[in-house]
């Protein structure tokens, strides 16, 4: 774990840059927004300590078809699959039928041409990544879409790491780079944005959050009572 001094000096640089800047919200919406899944595989899967393996699985799955329900572009990928990281878990498989999973070699995933130009290809300037492991594998890509003028979101809690050093240094990391942390439900229903609309219901079940499902279930009486 980083020292608290340094944390806490870390975050006062970054909010002091922040500060100094002027950004309008401008929020995600199923129309700008695509989604990126990096390395979601089962030998990295068995490295996670920040999250068990149950909820993690439970929140990447949830993030898929939330996405899937909102009619988000959805680019998956992995590294070295055949030798070293092995596939995508299947849940996540099963959860997005007929999606091209793209395998490369590259450490990060903007560096291989065909998930470029994949990325490139959903038109969308909005990139949500989630990714196995969070200071790696998600948070280079989105560095890299920051670059290159786009707004990167990383969903942390569709992430995960192999300690607790590791979570941190990544996500300061990502701050400093100007990347937009958040956890996946939020970004989910940010794309959302109005309960009234017909994928509701969808997206929460998607969610399969004990709030959530109480949320579907009320928009599903009240769009029975129209």
């Amino acid at each position: 774990m980083l020292p608290a001094y340094l944390v806490a000096t870390l975050l006062l640089n970054y909010s002091r840059r922040m500060a100094a800047q002027t950004r309008i919200y401008d929020p995600l919406t199923s129309q700008n927004a695509a989604l990126i899944l990096v390395d979601h595989q089962i030998g990295l899967m068995t490295g996670v300590r920040d999250y068990s393996i149950g909820e993690l699985k439970h929140n990447v799955v949830a993030l898929a078809k939330a996405a899937k329900a909102l009619q988000l572009p959805i680019v998956v990928t992995t590294t070295s699959r055949d030798s070293m990281w092995g596939p995508t878990f299947p849940e996540l498989v099963e959860a997005l039928p007929g999606i091209e999973i793209i395998d490369r070699s590259s450490v990060n995933a903007f560096d291989d041409v065909r998930v470029a130009r994949a990325i490139e290809a959903t038109g969308r300037k909005k990139l949500i990544f989630a990714g196995l492991s969070l200071e790696v594998c998600a948070a280079f890509p989105a560095m890299t879409a920051v670059s290159k003028g786009l707004d990167a979101y990383v969903a942390v809690d569709a992430s995960g790491t192999f300690n607790e050093t590791k979570r941190q240094a990544g996500l300061l990391r990502m701050l400093q780079a100007g990347v937009i942390v958040s956890d996946y439900s939020t970004l989910m229903v940010e794309i959302l944005k109005d309960n009234g609309r017909p994928e509701a219901a969808a997206v929460y079940g998607a969610m399969d959050m004990d709030w959530g499902k109480l949320v579907g279930q009320l928009v599903q009486v009240y769009a029975k009572q129209k």
